[in-house]
Parts: structure tokens; sequence; C-alpha cells
């Protein structure tokens, strides 16, 4: 049976057709080219996840190789949120129109395109260009991954695959920062370049020997398409800036209101015009509705709380004084961590109950958070090496249920609420995680200036104490300034630093308890949610299970 809009002379069998138009057929592929889809779509996915991770890992360095602020390198991480959080609505559009070969051509030329002009360009401007494009660069990669890593998968795991395949750029994340510290080993952010540039070139090699099979095309694209993404995307573009941007600048500074107001406006004409089309790009009534709302909260609800470990733990070790060079051991165990969350949420995966991992990652988060309460100047890496583990696994393991159920829901509805619900799981693991970032963030802040207020009124001149403290601190000077009243005054400076760094380690531990206290909440209400359908004999998305069988045996027949 011959697909239409499939290549010519391709025959596609009734068990491979393509799952949407878009997507490659699934042929049965011999072991050996299995393997060799497994290895690119790894390469695919780790590559996708550098060049977010690569630029979070080394942020203050490229900040200093460019001499910038630390808004302008704020503007860098905005830069790349703005551009990936909605491109999966053209991108899925793009491969329904033309093809999942051009896509992989487009998509891998326009990196390699990126990382040749980074290596000789150097500019804080060139660089927001470069940082714009990679974001939807990595949302085009990570989609490629995918497809190649289902390729690799047997008929009944590719749902599985799928999981994988989302799973493979949040290993990258924290093996940005294993291997970074040898990238910059002469302090020369150029071999971050030229890192990111052989990737590339890897990754168009195994493109190039093993291509995806042929898929399915359509004329996917309407007039209306454009107007909604011209409206859509700079809303959403606003909305990251002012989360980026409003721990750095403030939340008081003025542009960020008009940021916002805007950001609402321009979402809600998008809205407007999607929920008035009889072909919607994004389907508002789907997603108004009371399983995909929640679906959409607990997803950013969890980015929030993993939070945790990507601006609590770390921000921790950098005010205690840990380097990359010491964090490496650290990043290494949380890497291994993340790796064993996702081979544990293939392995215990179960479309019947994908409401219990969500629930066990809620219950790891919230124990590993009361956990690192009692923080310290004396607080290492090794010391946290357990409860971030649990933190990285929990990350990962929830992540695969997460999208299964929001997958299953869309498919049960029709091939075309795809779209809506890639664009809906984008959108909330984006905002949860720069949102998580800010409020984590914002929230420190306030605390560290809460506890310096506290701790500078309990040092008081008359105390023996602090007398003798103040003394020793400016006996450090003893051998460069002869004069009493200037060492005294050193001493003083140092002591005001030295009550900035507890002040900030005891807005940590705050930050951590209420992380512990919003993850305990959310596991009692996931745990009460779960416990009443064990009760009551419910099967959470047993319907969408069930239209999926039907259309499964509709297309075999």
């Amino acid at each position: 049976m011959s697909a239409a809009g499939a290549t010519p002379d391709y025959q596609f069998a009734p068990h491979e057709r393509p799952m949407m138009p878009g997507s490659p057929a699934t042929p049965d592929h011999p072991t050996r080219r299995r393997i060799g889809y497994f290895l690119i779509g790894t390469l695919l996915g780790l590559t996708g996840g550098f060049i977010n991770g690569l630029l979070t890992a080394n942020l203050p360095q490229i900040q200093g190789a460019l001499g910038l602020t630390t808004v302008e390198g704020g503007w860098l991480t905005a830069a790349y949120s703005m551009t990936n959080i909605c491109m999966s609505l053209l991108l899925i559009k793009f491969r329904q129109q033309f093809g999942i070969q051009r896509f992989a051509r487009m998509v891998l030329a326009g990196f390699l395109a990126l990382n040749l002009s980074q290596i000789f360009v150097h500019s804080y401007g060139f660089e927001l260009i470069v940082r714009g494009a990679s974001g939807i660069v990595a949302s085009g990669l990570s989609t490629l991954c995918l497809f190649y890593i289902m390729q690799s998968m047997p008929a009944a795991q590719r749902l599985g695959g799928m999981v994988l395949g989302v799973g493979m750029s949040q290993i990258a994340l924290p093996l940005a920062r294993v291997i970074s510290p040898a990238l910059l080993i002469h302090g020369d952010v150029q071999n971050l370049f030229l890192f990111e540039l052989g990737l590339t070139l890897l990754c168009l090699a195994g493109v190039w020997l093993l291509r995806l099979p042929p898929s399915e095309r359509i004329e996917a694209f309407e007039p209306l398409d454009f107007l909604t993404f011209a409206l859509f995307a700079p809303g959403m573009a606003l909305l990251c800036a002012v989360l980026v941007q409003g721990r750095i600048q403030w939340w008081t500074t003025p542009w960020l209101g008009y940021g916002l107001a805007g950001s609402l406006l321009l979402v809600g004409a998008a809205l407007m015009v999607e929920h008035n089309r009889a072909n919607p790009l994004l389907n508002t009534r789907w997603l108004g509705s009371g399983a995909i709302i929640r679906f959409a909260i607990i997803a950013a609800s969890m980015r929030v709380l993993l939070s945790e470990q990507n601006y609590g733990a770390s921000g921790l070790l950098a005010v205690v004084g840990m380097g990359q060079d010491q964090l490496v051991s650290f990043y290494v165990v949380v890497t291994l961590a993340t790796v064993g969350g996702l081979v544990a949420s293939l392995v215990t995966l179960n479309p019947t109950d994908l409401l219990r991992p969500v629930m066990i990652s809620c219950g790891l988060i919230a124990a590993a958070a009361f956990l690192d309460v009692d923080a310290s100047n004396l607080t290492r890496p090794a010391q946290l090496y357990g409860t971030q583990a649990m933190i990285a696994f929990a990350a990962i393991y929830f992540l695969g249920p997460a999208l299964m159920g929001g997958i299953l829901q869309a498919l049960a509805k029709g091939p075309s609420h795809i779209v809506s619900f890639s664009a809906l799981f984008g959108i909330s693991q984006q905002l949860g995680g720069i949102g998580g970032a800010a409020l984590l963030g914002s929230f420190q802040i306030i605390r560290e200036r809460f506890h310096s207020e506290v701790l500078a009124q309990s040092i008081l001149p008359t105390d023996p104490q602090a007398a003798l403290r103040l003394q020793q601190l400016g006996g450090a000077y003893a051998r460069t300034l002869g004069d009493p009243a200037l060492r005294q005054a050193e001493g003083g400076v140092l002591l005001g630093q030295q009550v900035a760094r507890e002040a900030n380690i005891l807005a940590f531990n705050d930050v951590f308890l209420l992380v512990g206290v919003l993850a305990t909440l959310a596991f009692l209400y996931l745990l009460a949610r779960w416990s009443y359908f064990k009760w009551k004999g419910i099967t959470p998305l047993g319907k969408e299970l069930a239209a999926l069988a039907a259309m499964r045996n509709r297309a075999a027949s």
C-alpha cells in the first residue's frame, strides 16, 4: 500500500506506516542497523543537550572572555530560552510539509554554520544571535534524537524509546559540567566552540551514513499558522526575558512590568485566534481540559522543585568557594544518578500507573531538600553526593511517565493534537526551569538580606568576642599595614565578607527548606490522588489506552 505524500519509490507495509505525517516510517531493521540508530541517536541527544549545558556550566567564563556584565550574561541565557520554548510549533509542521530528510539537513547545516561562525567572530551581539539560533537547533536535534532512538527499538517498545530519546539530552546537562574543566584547562573559551564544532561534524557524518526512513508528507501550513506564531512566539519570548532578568535586575524594574503585560496581550491574542479556527495549531479546547491543565501544572511544578539542584546546591557550593575543578566528582555522581533514573524509568514504565513514579520523585526531592537544610561553611561536595544523587534520579525518573501520559492523551484524540501537546510540554519544561530559578533565586536574595541584617545587628563593638575577631582579621595585614586604625578597618571589611557568606549559606538553607515543604505538599497531593484511584479501582488513561489499541487494530487490518 502506497502512502500519500511518501517518497514515490517506497512502499509502506501497514505496520510500517508512520505514526503521523512528518515522522519517519518504522520498518523492521536488522540488529546491526538498530545499534547504529541507537548510537547516532545518543550522539544527537547529547549534542542537543550540550548546546545549553555548556552555556550554563561556563557562563561566568564566557562573560569574562567577552567582558560582559551580569545583566548581559543573563541575556545570553534568555536568548536560548526565548527561541527554544515554542519552536516545536513550527518544526513539526515543517517536517510534515517538507519531510524528515530536509528537516535533518536544515538542522545540522544550521548548527554547522553557527559553530564555524563562532570560531571566527567574537562579540556580544554575535553571541546573542548564536544563542538565540542555538535554541532553535537544540529543539531540532532533540527531535532527531527521538526518531533515531525509536528506530532502534522493536515495535512493542517504541513508546519507551521515546522516553529514552527525551532523556538523552537531560544526561548532557550534568555531563557538561564534568567535561568543562578539561575543555577550559588553559582558560580559553574557544575550546568550547571547537568541541561543539567537532560534535556537529560527528552528527553530520552519522546522519549521512544512516538516514532515517522516509516519511509521509502533507500540506501542513495554513496562513493563520504564521499569524499565531507571530503573536505567540514574541509573547513567550517576553515572558522568558522577564523570568530570567527579574532576579538579576530585580522585579521592580519598570520594563519588566511592561514586558509581562506585553507577553499576556500577545499570548492572549494568539490563543483567541486559535480558539476560533477550524483547524487550529494550538487546540485551546483540549489544552483547557482539566486533565491537560493538571498535566501542565505537575510538569512545570516538578521543574520548579528540581531547581533545588540547578540553583540551590550549585549556588551553595559556589558560596563556600568551590570552583569547577573541585566539582568534577560531584557532577560525575549527578550524571550517574541521572543515567540510573533513566534506566529505572524505562524498566518500571507502566502505562496504567504513570502517577506513581511522579509521586516517588516528589518524595525523593522532599527528603533530599530536608537533608540539605543544615549546610554550613564547612559543607563540601562529598557531603551532598547522596542528596543530589536523589534529586538527579528524580529529575529523570518522573520525566518518562509524565511525557508518556501526555502523549497517550494526545494520540487518543488524534495525531493533530501532537502539535498542541509538544508545545505544551516544551513550554512547561522551559518555564518551569527558568521560573524555578527565578523563584528560588529571588527567595534566596530576600532571605540573605534578612540574615545579613540579623547577623550585623548581633555584632557589637563592645562585645569582647567581636573585638577579638576584628583584631585577628586585621592581623593578617600586620606585615603590610603599620597603622593600627587601617588594620582595624581592613579587619572590618573581612568580617563583613564573612557575615555575607554566612548570610548566604543560611539563605540557601531556607531555599532547601522551602523546596522540601513544596515537594512534601506535592507528594501528599499525588499520594491522595493515587490512593483514590487504587481504592476506586480506576485506571487512569484507561480510555486513552483502549482508543489507541482500537486505532492500532484498524491500522493493522
